[in-house]
């Protein structure tokens, strides 16, 4: 039980020259779910940071021998993954912006109370998990790009090959591999593996086959740790210790004709959800390259008419990205639906400026996949009644560049590029992300940020109720020439009356 405790939960050292400090603060934390070692002093510290690797280490500042404000460059020198947070009695301005300075996430004042250094630890690991996911969405583009690459090729052996160096190389894993189901015996069997350089040997075992498969019917994620992991093998690894253990299967059509798997025998590295997600991105992009890459190499052998083998996947993707615009909404009651409305008063703008259908529909596309950058956005943080902090303002004007980063290396994609990058800018350049003004703003993000505008004022939000469509008017004529395009105002305002006037006459209620 120990030892799934060690493997489940955040890890803490406490770091204090006063045994009852140390003994007070590990009966608190461990009573709150955390695994809690604790030292006397700063060499201590370094030794047991030497040892396991630790989510957030709380030290006192004055101590014998080596103290907070050392035991702090010591960590910046090791080059640890982990939170610090100073204890001291001596609390002034100047020794908090030396603890930052020294990179320290926070401090706390002696005599402390209990429940606010849980909540100085809750939410520092709350920050280190978002800090997480947000280089898992940096990794996520590359995965995109890997995509796209396995998408353009017919070579099986290619697909493969780029299947494999992708999850090395994003998930970190040591080992990974693709089992592949042979079409005319039905069998699963090893097809290729990958080995990282970091690792000597490959311990892999023998998978239990069918244990995955049933997992994989009953639509069970397979994401396990230790000892956990051992279930899925027949012969579980004998020469290394299995640290985590990640098996994805590769479907067509509700198929599985193969398992991508990843390996890691590093400590302290357990592969996350978040990478899970993003394996199994790749795995569904994967499943359809591999199945395409198997009938061209069959259609070659019987010299038949490749043109159906040369096939564009772009619609796979535009399906892929649109699929996930829709998956982040569904996930959170507040914006259910705000794509496809988007997309829809962007459409009403459109069609008031007597654009082309092609430029029409390109204006639709882009309003579906404007908030696509907020993949990763933890929407707890920023769907609460109160007012967003600072870090949480800055973490939501990110989504932007993320939605460019995301649609980049799609080439079907990229003329929707300006509606995701560019509806936040500012007609008086005062918006952002690049502080765009007037006709720089490209019309696809002057479009955009009108309906999208409209659209957040007269829904319901966590911090207020959807606003009357006059007041919505109002406001819109209101920053017309400020925030927004004062020739686009009056266009989507006459569009968006007459929609609602064709509503009453057809019998259908409108909002107010």
């Amino acid at each position: 039980m120990e030892y799934q405790l060690h493997e489940e939960s955040p890890r803490v050292l406490v770091v204090d020259d006063e045994k009852v400090i140390r003994e007070i603060l590990s009966d608190f934390l461990t009573m709150e779910g955390y695994v809690v070692r604790t030292v006397e002093d700063g060499e201590n510290a370094l030794a047991e940071l030497s040892r396991r690797s630790y989510n957030l280490v709380i030290s006192d500042l004055k101590m014998p021998g080596m103290g907070g404000l050392e035991l702090l460059e010591k960590i910046a020198e090791m080059k640890a993954n982990v939170l610090t947070v100073i204890m001291t009695g001596f609390g002034t301005v100047e020794t908090a912006i030396e603890a930052m300075k020294k990179g320290a996430y926070d401090y706390i004042l002696k005599p402390f109370k209990i429940e606010e250094v849980v909540h100085v630890v809750e939410r520092g690991l709350d920050r280190q998990r978002l800090q997480a996911e947000n280089i898992k969405l940096k990794e996520a583009v590359s995965l995109y790009k890997i995509s796209e690459a396995i998408a353009q090729s017919l070579s099986l052996d290619k697909v493969l090959d780029l299947i494999l160096d992708g999850v090395l190389i994003e998930a970190e894993a040591d080992v990974t591999t693709l089992i592949l189901k042979d079409p005319g015996s039905g069998l699963f069997a090893e097809r290729t593996r990958r080995v990282s350089d970091t690792v000597t040997g490959e311990f892999v075992g023998d998978l239990n086959i069918a244990e995955v498969l049933e997992h994989y019917r009953a639509e069970k994620p397979i994401l396990a740790h230790g000892i956990r992991a051992l279930k899925f093998f027949s012969e579980p690894p004998q020469d290394k210790r299995l640290v985590s253990f990640c098996s994805i299967p590769l479907k067509v059509h509700d198929r599985v004709i193969g398992m991508l798997n990843a390996y890691s025998y590093t400590r302290g590295h357990k592969f996350s959800e978040g990478q899970r997600k993003m394996l199994y991105v790749l795995a569904s992009r994967a499943a359809v390259s591999i199945e395409n890459a198997r009938l061209y190499e069959d259609l070659v052998c019987k010299n038949r008419d490749l043109v159906t083998a040369n096939m564009s996947l772009a619609e796979n993707f535009r399906a892929t990205i649109i699929g996930f615009a829709h998956a982040l909404e569904e996930s959170d009651k507040y914006t259910r639906g705000h794509s496809e409305r988007v997309a829809f008063y962007s459409q009403l703008t459109a069609l008031g400026l007597t654009l082309t259908e092609p430029e029409v529909e390109k204006i639709v596309q882009a309003g579906l996949m404007h908030d696509i950058g907020k993949i990763g956005i933890r929407y707890e943080k920023l769907n609460k009644p109160g007012k967003l902090t600072p870090e949480e303002v800055a973490m939501f004007r990110t989504h932007p560049a993320k939605g460019k980063r995301i649609l980049e290396p799609i080439p079907s994609m990229g003329e929707l590029i300006p509606g995701a990058w560019c509806h936040h800018e500012n007609f008086d350049g005062s918006g952002y992300p690049r502080g765009l003004m007037g006709d720089n703003i490209p019309m696809l993000g002057r479009v955009v940020a009108i309906a999208d505008t409209y659209d957040a004022m007269t829904s319901d939000r966590a911090y207020r109720k959807a606003l009357p469509h006059e007041v919505a008017v109002a406001e819109l004529e209101r920053c017309a020439g400020a925030q927004f395009d004062p020739e686009l105002v009056p266009v989507f305002l006459a569009k968006i009356e007459e929609f609602r006037k064709q509503e009453v006459e057809a019998g259908k209620e409108i909002p107010r």
